[in-house]
């Protein structure tokens, strides 16, 4: 089989839907050979950023693939559908921001074309469904190898619609962060990558509460906050057997300061 053998997936649409299912079930109709790869269908509803944070962690683990992402909240208006061809790989989605992240993580934007052929389009388009109709049979196709240059016209990548960059500050024993993600551990994410942990004594304060840095859960003592590099290179916080984000009252979007004390 040409082309890419994967399709990673990654939406808000949650799993006690049959809104991931129906849009499985169009890929295997137009490409039954290719196997798909759910990052993940739990993004928060909406929640474009998030979305694009964890498609640009992980899309660099996985196989070359075509990877579809989902987190439209503008689905139906005038926001275009594209496809971004990368060094790494396809994207496939909204021009919202979604893809951009995980664009750069796949070795930049080499093609950008607006989905506008409508042969490649699933009989009369759902306003409110573009993952279905438009995303996953243009998603099945470029899996199947067919050329970006197919799917439609070429866009200017400095047209794309771009997420604001996140707030990160260092200084002088200290870093402000904004809080990119909070896993399902309660571990807190931030924009700062690891590496400006260099810069900090081993203990720090953040929102009051001591904490400390350390390499490892396992080297904090039951219920004290640590600060660590990450799997994604990222400055994190958590609290060994608690949740770091409960402690902290912080969500996506906040300014963590994390400072000597």
């Amino acid at each position: 089989m040409g082309g890419y053998g994967w399709i990673s997936f990654t939406t808000d649409y949650g799993t006690f839907d049959g809104f991931a299912a129906a849009c499985r079930g169009v890929i295997a109709r137009i490409a039954p050979e290719v196997r798909i790869n759910d990052i993940t269908h739990h993004v928060p509803p909406a929640d474009v950023p998030r979305g694009a944070a964890v498609l640009a962690q992980t899309a660099p683990h996985l196989p070359a693939s075509v990877h579809l992402a989902v987190v439209d909240p503008g689905v139906g208006t005038q926001r275009r559908g594209i496809a971004v061809g990368t060094p790494g790989g396809v994207l496939v989605g909204p021009d919202n921001g979604l893809l951009i992240w995980a664009a750069e993580a796949l070795g930049g934007i080499d093609t950008v074309v607006e989905l506008a052929n409508k042969e490649w389009l699933l009989g009369d388009v759902s306003r409110t469904f573009h993952g279905r109709d438009v995303f996953a049979p243009a998603a099945a196709r470029l899996a199947l190898g067919a050329p970006l240059s197919e799917a439609g016209p070429a866009v200017a990548p400095a047209t794309l619609v771009r997420l604001p960059d996140p707030i990160v500050a260092v200084g002088d024993g200290w870093i402000e962060s904004e809080v990119v993600t909070v896993d399902r551990f309660g571990n807190v994410q931030l924009a700062a990558g690891g590496g400006t942990l260099a810069g900090l004594g081993p203990d720090l304060v953040i929102g009051g509460i001591k904490a400390r840095r350390a390499q490892t859960f396992a080297e904090a003592q039951p219920g004290e906050m640590i600060v660590y590099e990450d799997s994604a290179g990222r400055v994190a916080i958590a609290v060994n057997g608690g949740r770091a984000v409960v402690l902290l009252s912080v969500r996506p979007g906040d300014v963590v300061r994390v400072a000597e004390r």
